[in-house]
């Protein structure tokens, strides 16, 4: 299974006798699955069903979806709900009759929300525009699934090229000379002699025992081998495919703090070179693991 982005756009649209409809999905980056369906009054329905149909078909992302409707009919026609009306006049005769209380007139009735409806020529459109809306609904979720798997693509490129430099530079790290015994011994010892001249009243032992254990400390050995096991965990996620964004975020993070350790306990100047390097490219392919789904 491959992976995919989390970033991506996608169109359908057709037309229905009078009626022309459009469904636009736009998706963008998101800890979670955001879907947020914009639809013409009255086609309420059509948005339940895209928030499901969407649902099933990510895991992440924000979606911002919505559905454009014209028409070509008339200017919309007043309409009586006389059903309506006539429920109104019949909870007026049942009101006591008052001296300070003027009689309803039929214009101060129309004026009443519900009694006076406008609907376009043409008929129901939710009933002409359902089948097909929905037929389009499931072309551009299939469309925006391509567009996000395209991405995926280039982003899984992008990242094994983030990995094989990671690979190369701890493999760099771990051959460089600065880290043979040789190397550290001498860095040691002009370290403990400096240390002497400054100053007579240190105790040279207890100098050279203090220095055999920041030679400890500074050993980049641990880190070189969680980059190496990092690096064997992030091609085999890459190679399982899926949602997989927040697992590769969580070892971008780890490969992060491995990198910065090794910097801080280089000691020498090419080995801050590469550690530096490192965190470049760590960073580098972070940036990309957000747009994973």
């Amino acid at each position: 299974m491959a992976i995919e982005s989390m970033t991506g756009f996608a169109r359908a649209a057709g037309t229905v006798g009078i009626h022309a409809w459009a469904w636009e999905i736009r998706s963008v980056n998101g800890r979670g699955l955001d879907i947020r369906v914009r639809v013409p009054p009255g086609l309420e329905v059509l948005a339940e069903a895209a928030r499901k149909r969407l649902t099933g078909a990510f895991a992440r992302g924000t979606l911002h979806v919505n559905l454009q409707v014209t028409s070509d009919a008339g200017p919309p026609r007043p309409r009586i709900n006389e059903a309506a009306l006539a429920a109104l006049l019949q909870s007026v005769e049942r009101l006591p009759v008052s001296a300070t209380v003027t009689p309803p007139s039929y214009d101060g009735l129309l004026g009443i929300r519900g009694v006076v409806e406008f609907a376009e020529e043409g008929g129901d459109t939710l009933t002409a525009l359902e089948k097909p809306v929905l037929a389009g609904l499931e072309e551009v979720a299939a469309g925006l699934k391509d567009a996000r798997a395209a991405e995926g693509r280039a982003l899984e490129a992008v990242l094994r090229g983030h990995l094989d430099a990671i690979e190369r530079l701890t493999k760099d790290a771990e051959s460089h000379p600065a880290r043979g015994v040789d190397a550290i011994r001498e860095r040691i010892k002009t370290q403990v002699a400096l240390l002497l001249e400054a100053s007579q009243a240190l105790d040279p032992q207890r100098l050279h025992q203090e220095a055999a254990l920041l030679a400890v400390k500074a050993d980049i050995r641990e880190e070189i081998d969680r980059l190496h096991a990092h690096v064997a965990a992030l091609r085999l996620l890459l190679d399982q495919g899926g949602p997989i964004g927040r697992k590769l975020d969580f070892l971008s993070q780890e490969f992060g703090r491995e990198a910065s350790t090794l910097c801080a306990k280089a000691g020498d100047a090419g080995l801050s070179r590469i550690g530096l390097e490192l965190r470049t490219v760590v960073d580098q392919m972070r940036e990309q693991v957000q747009n994973v789904e």
